[in-house]
């Protein structure tokens, strides 16, 4: 009995030794992780560095750093130093696990914070013509936190309205919409820059290409005219002035002067002059009798034809109606007669006189009466869409 009790003593022994041999072999020295991230506040693109040379092994040395920047991306290093590109806004929570030569490991991690640029949405017309005015539309730009946004238009990178000598930073505009007049053809280059007052900037380039508009071009004959009438005596003169070229372009003309028909011969002497100042054209006609059994009153008459050529038709090009008017009808060798016009009328003698000295002029003057007919071309213009 005494033996089988020594035995048992024994084993009971052994158990509780080997229990406590087993303890000391499964305890092991867990590392210390350490993460530093610099900075930790950025803007979409851009590199954060991240710092965990600070980590302690406790006992031995840290054999991984393993990485996850929680954007799906996961790398191991030795050393533990790096650096990642958040390429996509948003916050996203860092974890480093360092491992030690024991087979210890430990965790830790760091929120970083991206901030997302606005993304822009702009809006330009495909067709322009000159004249248009284009509406500019960025009022779809949205930002990634919903933050307020600052808009900032150049308008024309050809035209420096700041005057800081710098023709592509100057603020045209801070709305969302634009609306931009355009005076001719040509292209337009410009930008907008949209600001989320958090750091977050886009700015997008746009051109704009203005083209000329089209019109079919044609000619209208017409004619003008003025009648005048009055009564000079002997010695007096009559004037008007015109300007029958505006706008239009002067073909011919024809002036009749009339006197009224004298019962006694001879017939007054009268002369009808015209002058068109600007193009140096002087001409002047004197009463000729009309056949008095005829019933034929004594007259003056000037008249010219062909002083312009006929106006060309088809279709034309130009930045805006008023340009291409300007051009028809101040194309070189077509531009006589467009500017004042002065009619004279002078009564060099009112005949007859009187035959005894001291008695009464027995004509003093005639009454007259005076019919103007310029004829002229006028250009209409249609205006037709491209093919």
């Amino acid at each position: 009995m005494d033996r089988k009790r020594g035995l048992l003593l024994t084993a009971l022994l052994l158990v509780q030794l080997l229990a406590g041999c087993t303890s000391v072999l499964d305890n092991t020295v867990e590392p210390r992780a350490t993460l530093i991230a610099t900075p930790s506040d950025i803007q979409q693109g851009e590199e954060v560095t991240f710092d965990a040379r600070d980590s302690d092994a406790i006992e031995g040395v840290i054999t991984e750093f393993a990485w996850d920047f929680g954007d799906g991306t996961e790398i191991t290093t030795l050393a533990g130093f790096t650096s990642h590109q958040f390429v996509k806004a948003g916050q996203f929570n860092v974890k480093l696990t360092v491992t030690n030569d024991q087979g210890g490991s430990d965790s830790t991690s760091v929120l970083v914070r991206v901030n997302g640029a606005p993304v822009l949405n702009l809006s330009v017309p495909e067709v322009v013509r000159s004249g248009d005015i284009v509406l500019l539309d960025a009022s779809r730009t949205a930002d990634p936190e919903g933050a307020p946004m600052d808009f900032k238009w150049d308008l024309n990178f050809l035209e420096d309205s700041d005057g800081d000598g710098d023709a592509r930073n100057d603020i045209d505009s801070k709305e969302e919409t634009v609306y931009l007049p355009t005076e001719s053809s040509g292209t337009i280059i410009g930008s907008v820059t949209v600001d989320d007052r958090q750091g977050g900037v886009a700015t997008e380039q746009f051109t704009i290409e203005v083209q000329t508009r089209r019109y079919k071009v044609s000619w209208v004959q017409n004619t003008l005219e003025w009648n005048y009438d009055d009564y000079l005596d002997q010695g007096e003169s009559w004037s008007d002035n015109m300007t029958p070229g505006d706008g239009v372009r002067i073909m011919a003309y024809d002036a009749l002067l009339e006197l009224d028909q004298d019962l006694i011969l001879p017939p007054d002497d009268f002369t009808l002059s015209l002058n068109i100042v600007d193009d140096g054209y002087r001409k002047s006609a004197e009463t000729s009798p009309g056949n008095i059994t005829r019933n034929e009153t004594t007259t003056a008459e000037l008249n010219a034809s062909g002083l312009n050529p006929s106006g060309e038709e088809g279709i034309l090009e130009a930045d805006s109606e008023e340009e291409l008017l300007r051009g028809l009808l101040n194309e070189p060798g077509a531009r006589f007669g467009q500017g004042e016009w002065i009619w004279t009328i002078v009564a060099q003698n009112a005949n007859p006189d009187s035959q005894f000295p001291g008695q009464p002029d027995p004509d003093t003057g005639n009454d007259w009466k005076l019919t103007i007919v310029i004829t002229i071309l006028t250009p209409v213009l249609t205006e037709v869409a491209y093919e």
